[in-house]
């Protein structure tokens, strides 16, 4: 008896408890899929009867741009005009839209649907797909075991989105040159709406590539940056350079300086050389002068000796006439 009891409270509590899981019932529709200025959003669908349901509508950006609740009627259907668009603007710019119908009496239940804003209505012309592009900044050359950082930025038609770099950049990693990889999901930090970053320090030479998956609303974007990581750091080579064509160019200055020098010491030999010559000159001219009178002192002591020789030859004759 005791077991038959305990079976039908069983059966009452199991069967009591079905009808809620099976009478969960929430469907989303609207009225297009690409919408215009001046155009008329309109939502409608079911739920359970005289059922209060909430809506929200989701920006490009992830924001929420308009939040309304409604009652559905006695036999669970609901017509709702959501929004008519207005010209397009910073609050409500061209892009994907996503709108969402929550269940209050079951469980939190919801529905979504993307919604295109657009400057035409054409289905063919505009996509609704959500397109998510990420963009990632690294610098091209690194040192080893000196910290850089990497920037990571993540739009939707444009318009920054996310807040959560966890979940948002849940699977993003760097690959490292010995081949294996390296989880940076739980090391980014929001620098802005959309705008991430994150400081790393490279332990390996090498090319480091980091590789950021960004994941929004259903939809992945990958993006790429790669970054060779030296033995030194560039700029700390680049400030050697700078002091050693700074050394140079002192040393240029000098060699100028001595060059200069130099030159003046030439003009000084030249003079120097010219003065000399100048003197030589004059001193050969003075030996030309004085062989000139040399020559015509000869040419006078001659005669004069001639005659002297002729009057001492003259007397001795004269004496040894006499004897």
């Amino acid at each position: 008896m005791k077991f038959i009891l305990i079976f039908f409270v069983f059966v009452v509590l199991l069967f009591g408890q079905t009808p809620n899981s099976f009478s969960e019932e929430l469907a989303l529709f609207t009225n297009s899929n690409v919408y215009s200025p001046d155009h008329n959003l309109q939502v409608y669908g079911t739920g359970l009867s005289e059922e209060n349901l909430i809506i929200r509508l989701f920006s490009p950006d992830g924001s929420i741009a308009k939040f309304d609740q409604l009652t559905t009627n006695s036999d669970g259907t609901f017509n709702y005009n959501l929004i008519t668009w207005p010209n397009p603007s910073t609050n409500f710019p061209y892009g994907t839209y996503t709108v969402e119908i929550i269940s209050t009496a079951q469980n939190g239940i919801s529905q979504k649907i993307d919604v295109k804003f657009s400057s035409t209505t054409e289905l063919i012309d505009v996509p609704v797909e959500r397109h998510v592009n990420t963009l990632v900044f690294a610098p091209e050359t690194a040192a080893i075991n000196q910290s850089f950082r990497v920037f990571v930025q993540t739009t939707s038609d444009g318009l920054l989105i996310g807040n959560d770099s966890t979940e948002l950049l849940g699977s993003t990693h760097v690959h490292l040159p010995s081949g294996i990889s390296f989880p940076l999901s739980s090391s980014f930090k929001t620098l802005h709406q959309g705008l991430f970053f994150v400081d790393y320090t490279p332990r390996e030479e090498g090319t480091h590539v980091f590789h950021v998956v960004a994941f929004s609303q259903g939809t992945t974007s990958h993006g790429s940056s790669a970054t060779t990581v030296l033995s030194q750091d560039l700029g700390g080579i680049s400030d050697q350079i700078i002091k050693l064509n700074s050394i140079l160019d002192e040393t240029s200055s000098e060699l100028d300086i001595l060059k200069s020098e130099i030159a003046g010491f030439d003009s000084t030999l030249e003079k120097a050389s010219n003065k000399i010559d100048e003197s030589t000159g004059t001193i050969s001219t003075s030996v030309e002068y004085i062989s000139e009178a040399s020559s015509q002192l000869n040419s006078l002591l001659f005669p004069i000796i001639a005659s002297i020789g002729i009057i001492v030859a003259l007397q001795i004759t004269i004496i040894a006439r006499r004897r």
